[in-house]
């Protein structure tokens, strides 16, 4: 009876997780469905074909915006890994009043509206091109001053765990053994915590490609846009709702985005899984 119990249990938990997945996952396997037809409005059928994917990379709008996005999601993404990484170096090593300090101010821009932080980028840079430069400095170098402040505190985030978990007597072994600090930084600290580094620059990329509140309020002049208004896809997006229906050939972009993800999560997993085992033998046969 008790067997019986545990089985439905089990089925409905599976049964409910699977429904949740399903309706995740619905929105998105149905963009993937209608790239494959030209239909302007989504929901018409009409006929399978592959013409969208052929007009996206003709379509110099969006190839300009998607140039725009991906330079400003990896140009920001690297120094946020770089100045995320060594922030949370030089936290996890300070003293325990100035550490306690120093993680309470990286945990308000997140959980502080993306608002508040576009509104004050934009007052301070307001106020530098008013009365420091005297002249508007709105370019890509806001925007990427915005971007790199969204995403910080997440690398931070995302590299703590790992230094927690990390043995501290490795750095301080390598520096009794000889070895310089920056070289022990390097040989001892980075590989250990190279998986949280990782996951912040993934998790970087994916706060600027999708974000618009930032890029709408930072955004000037610049990149593959010229002398025009930076222009990044979450920007166009919105500018074309306001005129009509968004471009079919977005639905192809989305697909290919998608495709490309997943690709690099299940290969990530597939990875992650292999050094685990990996680990589990070398641990094994210590043990033996």
């Amino acid at each position: 009876m008790v067997n019986k119990k545990n089985l439905i249990k089990k089925i409905l938990a599976q049964t409910y997780v699977w429904l949740i997945l399903f309706l995740m996952y619905l929105p998105i396997l149905t963009l993937i469905a209608f790239s494959f037809t030209k239909a302007t409005n989504l929901g018409t059928w009409t006929g399978f074909s592959f013409d969208l994917y052929a007009d996206l990379f003709k379509s110099q709008e969006i190839m300009t915006a998607l140039g725009n996005t991906l330079i400003i999601a990896f140009v920001s993404s690297a120094i946020s890994v770089v100045l995320g990484t060594l922030g949370a170096i030089g936290v996890f090593y300070s003293k325990k009043r100035a550490k306690k300090s120093l993680e309470f101010v990286t945990q308000i821009p997140v959980v502080n509206p993306e608002i508040v932080i576009a509104l004050s980028l934009t007052v301070m840079f307001v106020f530098m091109g008013s009365y420091i430069f005297r002249n508007s400095i709105f370019s890509f170098w806001t925007l990427l001053a915005g971007h790199i402040v969204l995403s910080l505190p997440f690398v931070y985030l995302s590299v703590k765990p790992k230094l927690e978990q990390m043995d501290p007597s490795l750095y301080e072994a390598a520096l009794d053994l000889g070895c310089p600090p920056n070289r022990a930084l390097r040989t001892v600290i980075i590989p250990e915590i190279l998986p949280g580094v990782a996951s912040g620059f993934l998790l970087s990329i994916t706060l600027s490609l999708d974000d618009f509140i930032v890029t709408a309020f930072t955004r000037g002049s610049g990149l593959l846009s010229g002398s025009n208004q930076i222009e990044t896809l979450s920007t166009l997006v919105q500018a074309k709702i306001k005129k009509g229906p968004i471009p079919p050939e977005m639905r192809a972009l989305t697909t290919i985005i998608f495709l490309i993800v997943l690709i690099i999560v299940v290969s990530v997993t597939i990875s992650n899984g292999r050094k685990g085992k990996k680990a589990k033998l070398r641990k094994g046969r210590q043990d033996r």
